[in-house]
């Protein structure tokens, strides 16, 4: 059995001399391969008597396993210390500060919409919210916008190869003043709504944008006036722009859905700037809330969120508030 002894130390030598796992292999094989020197002992086993081959078998057997054993331990010792090697390069030093992600900011439109919400909400007006793609009848007809009126083609707009029940064609929404009608359709007055949202229409240019933002308001009740207008418009405008002394005006203009009709415009750096629409809810229109014109009177308006914020913070690009440029971006943050 000495043989075997040999064999097991010479193994146990060379597997702890190899220093890589490519060298452990190629001493697997010198002992333990088809042509290894165990494989070779084995092959003598046939020519001993069967006692002599029990005890000799025995002892092989126990020789494989001593240099199977020492095999399984190198391959544990070299994984073990390529691991530590790794870990070692790849330290962490937690005492340092952790790098952390920036943190983002809300949009200045989205700033803009927050805060017109929560001063309408003051005043008393709920927010209506609703779908952007629109039917024919909710975009135009409904707001005395009939089919052919020459009022449509101040709106160029998306057509969807879509079609409502009665087959007329779906349409991006030019404005959000379709809520007016589906929110007082579905309340009984008195009305007081807002409807923000974001409205297309084929327009790009510094001061415009093939998508946009809007505010539609609606205030419908029995004993509602210019008045009531003029009060609560005026003091939005203040309480936006934190200017208490900020004066207002109101231009006779024209809007199929109003009659009469206005602009408003407020007094910005010395000169007036047209602020936003606004008017008495035409008789049609009431009607098409499904309430009765001769009872319901009101008034509607509207504005445009990007005018609003480039108003407050001295923005001469609206462009600027989709170009997704940090360094623009950032001064809101």
């Amino acid at each position: 059995m000495e043989a075997l002894e040999n064999i097991v130390s010479r193994a146990t030598a060379d597997f702890s001399a190899a220093g890589d796992p490519a060298s452990l292999e190629n001493a697997k094989a010198r002992y333990l391969g088809k042509s290894g020197e165990l494989s070779g002992f084995r092959a003598t086993l046939g020519s001993l008597s069967p006692e002599e081959r029990r005890v000799a078998g025995a002892a092989f057997n126990a020789a494989k396993e001593r240099i199977e054993a020492a095999l399984e331990a190198r391959r544990t010792a070299l994984a073990g210390a390529k691991l530590s090697a790794r870990l070692s390069e790849e330290a962490l030093d937690v005492t340092l500060p952790g790098r952390g992600r920036g943190r983002g900011g809300v949009h200045p439109v989205l700033r803009t919409w927050q805060r017109i919400e929560e001063i309408w909400h003051s005043l008393g007006f709920e927010v209506a919210d609703g779908p952007e793609i629109e039917t024919d009848w909710y975009n135009f007809t409904a707001l005395n916008n009939p089919e052919n009126h020459p009022a449509r083609s101040m709106q160029d707009t998306f057509y969807v190869d879509l079609k409502d029940k009665d087959g007329l064609p779906l349409v991006l929404r030019t404005h959000t003043s379709p809520m007016q009608v589906r929110y007082a359709r579905m309340h009984k007055p008195p009305i007081k709504a807002i409807a923000p949202g974001r409205t297309y229409r084929v327009d790009s240019d510094a001061t415009h944008s093939p998508m946009f933002h809007q505010v539609e308001g609606l205030w419908i009740d029995e004993n509602i006036s210019f008045a009531d207008l003029k009060g609560v418009y005026t003091d939005f405008l203040r309480r936006f722009f934190e200017n208490a002394d900020l004066e207002v005006r109101f231009r006779p203009s024209f809007f199929p859905f109003t009659e009469p009709s206005a602009e408003i415009d407020m007094k910005f750096k010395h000169r007036w700037l047209e602020i936003s629409g606004a008017g008495q809810v035409h008789p049609a229109v009431v009607r098409n809330f499904g309430l009765d014109p001769e009872r319901h009177i009101g008034f509607a308006f509207g504005s445009g969120l990007e005018r609003l914020t480039m108003l407050r913070h001295g923005i001469d690009d609206l462009r600027l508030f989709f170009d997704g440029d940090l360094r623009f971006l950032e001064q809101f943050a």
